[in-house]
């Protein structure tokens, strides 16, 4: 794919996870790894929201966090990306926002559990991210986050948000998405009552394996671009 073709796959990714209440004025941050030089990703740009994203205003990054390409101010958060990029070569993409739900569950000491099928997704692979509700605006800060990521798919950051990973930009903002959803779904569930015994873990992987295929989230991906339109 060439920066062309991988610009417009950002800036649909950002018009995508705005219609599915991701974004949060204009906080929130998603990067993807170029794919001949994976010490160097684009990402969103400081002071614009993620439907704004432009093929001019994505910033080329190297992992100390230095701009290479584009004039827009860098995000004072990159170090959340760089960190994770340095510890985990199979991350392709990284975004953090701010969802609702995840937010309010990040609150409580319960977690992500299997009650839904997004839920399955993320069983057993979300860490914990509770060394402050700051912004991440240091290597030290970013290198927190990665390790509480360790080989998870996401974080919940303690009274702030998520960062989600994937090998595409596809799988991570479908991920976020669905993480979105098992945080609500879970809630609402837990404040309805007592919860029914989930399935067994071999049940779970199975379906975690089915609805984690590359071409599920490429397939849901662009499903969600096409209802946006161009």
């Amino acid at each position: 794919m060439d920066h062309n073709d991988l610009r417009q796959k950002m800036i649909d990714a950002g018009r995508v996870l705005f219609a599915n209440g991701q974004d949060d004025f204009t906080r929130g941050h998603i990067s993807v790894r170029l794919p001949e030089d994976p010490s160097l990703f684009l990402m969103k740009p400081h002071s614009i929201g993620l439907d704004e994203l432009t093929p001019k205003n994505i910033l080329t990054v190297d992992l100390n966090g230095n701009v290479v390409a584009g004039t827009a101010r860098r995000h004072s958060e990159v170090f959340i990306h760089t960190e994770i990029f340095k510890a985990r070569e199979d991350v392709i993409s990284i975004l953090h926002t701010h969802p609702t739900y995840c937010v309010a569950l990040s609150a409580t000491r319960t977690p992500l559990l299997p009650v839904s099928q997004p839920g399955a997704l993320f069983h057993q692979s979300v860490g914990y991210y509770e060394d402050t509700i700051n912004l991440i605006r240091s290597a030290e800060m970013g290198a927190g986050i990665a390790r509480a990521l360790n080989g998870n798919r996401a974080v919940l950051l303690k009274h702030h948000g998520i960062v989600c990973t994937g090998a595409s930009i596809e799988e991570t903002v479908i991920g976020a998405i669905m993480l979105e959803n098992a945080a609500q779904t879970q809630m609402i569930a837990q404040a309805a009552g007592e919860l029914s015994d989930c399935f067994p873990d071999e049940d779970i992987a199975i379906l975690r394996q089915n609805i984690s295929k590359p071409e599920q989230f490429t397939i849901n991906f662009d499903y969600l671009v096409r209802r946006l339109g161009r």
